[in-house]
């Protein structure tokens, strides 16, 4: 299966233009043959924007979700995009997954939030592992900071994520993690980890790009460099299951040891 990464930080504070950039990028990935098109974290409306982030927030089945729908059913592929989700007084930082013919497949809301503007801003979920199926493929989705925590990629693993969705606004000085840390989770865990991010500067905050598709031996498939990009990687489930084979880190595994995790 082919995948798009969009590493654009789009408009901030646009959701109709960003709604444009989308479709624009849904149509190449499309015309690339690509299946499913991944963005980045917040893509519908910016990251650093304040309180607009409340102001612009939408519920997962609202106007924006219906314009993204709209989209994968013109171009033909799914898209996983990221989004200040409303639900009642709270807002979530969060990722919708919507098929090729405009079915809303999942929606997860980041469980671990990162600093200050995001704790001001969002209420932190509470359901660790979300997936759908895909192309035959199982995905499951995540938001950047969440993958820096092992616990929660091995989670995954566990309940047999294939393909790890991580849309990201991950800042300078913390380009590591896009560099080592993503590669690093893919391998531990014997799946594929699409880390999608933003670039350039909002606000306080500089966003380094490199967003990255790592394969289940920790090697990177394609990796973007720091200016607006798309990005084309492919998911093969027969090299996944040959992978897991030969490195049986699920299967070598010793439960009964690791209680003082929780």
């Amino acid at each position: 299966m082919r995948i798009a990464l969009l590493q654009s930080s789009g408009r901030p504070g646009s959701t109709a233009e960003n709604l444009k950039v989308l479709d624009e990028a849904a149509g190449r990935a499309a015309a690339a043959g690509a299946a499913l098109l991944v963005t980045s974290e917040l893509f519908l409306t910016g990251y650093a924007i304040g309180d607009d982030i409340g102001v612009l927030a939408e519920p997962a089945d609202g106007d924006a979700a219906d314009a993204v729908a709209e989209i994968t059913g013109r171009h033909g592929l799914a898209i996983a995009y990221g989004y200040p989700e409303r639900a009642g007084e709270r807002v979530y930082n969060s990722v919708q997954l919507i098929a090729a013919d405009g079915t809303r497949l999942a929606g997860y809301r980041k469980t671990h939030l990162f600093g200050c503007f995001e704790r001001d801003h969002f209420t932190p979920g509470e359901q660790p592992v979300v997936q759908a199926e895909l192309n035959g493929v199982t995905v499951g989705l995540m938001i950047c900071y969440d993958v820096e925590f092992p616990e929660n990629v091995r989670a995954h693993a566990l309940a047999g994520t294939d393909l790890l969705l991580v849309p990201t606004a991950q800042m300078h000085p913390f380009q590591f993690v896009a560099e080592s840390v993503v590669p690093v989770r893919a391998f531990e865990n014997q799946m594929y980890v699409a880390y999608v991010n933003r670039i350039g500067h909002e606000g306080e905050f500089e966003f380094v790009g490199l967003s990255t598709l790592a394969g289940p031996d920790g090697i990177a498939r394609a990796r973007a460099g720091h200016a607006e990009e798309l990005v084309l990687a492919d998911v093969d489930p027969a090299f996944l299951a040959a992978s897991r084979e030969a490195n049986p880190y699920l299967r070598d595994r010793r439960p009964g040891l690791y209680g003082a995790l929780a």
